[in-house]
């Protein structure tokens, strides 16, 4: 049986805020070593208790405008995660028709600056 992990690596301010993430898996597609990164979310599924377990972190160097895109862009994954998970279409295309409208959202506030 093949194993594969996951390391993160968070480096906190005195205020216990992350100044510094990195991390590092097995398949990491950027190679072996750390790879830095600003933002991360991890959900777990909880069996026991039939509900999702999060881990939200975040440098305070992270612009506002990314972490947006960054929700985007996870809401938009979702939708495909689903469909292969499930196969349920309704919900994958609901999703999806949310992230695109966020995703406008961004577009137009932007112009609009």
């Amino acid at each position: 049986m093949r194993k594969s992990s996951i390391h993160f690596d968070i480096t906190l301010d005195k205020n216990n805020y992350p100044d510094k993430i990195k991390w590092n898996a097995t398949d990491n597609p950027n190679g072996h070593g750390l790879s830095e990164t600003t933002a991360l979310n991890i959900s777990l599924w909880d069996p026991e208790q039939k509900h999702s377990m999060r881990i939200d972190l975040w440098t305070k160097d992270m612009p506002v405008e990314e972490m947006k895109k960054f929700y985007i862009d996870m809401i938009g994954g979702m939708s495909q995660s689903i469909l292969n998970a499930t196969g349920d279409t309704f919900i994958s295309k609901e999703i999806k028709q949310l992230a695109d409208k966020l995703a406008q959202h961004l577009i137009d506030t932007a112009k609009n600056q």
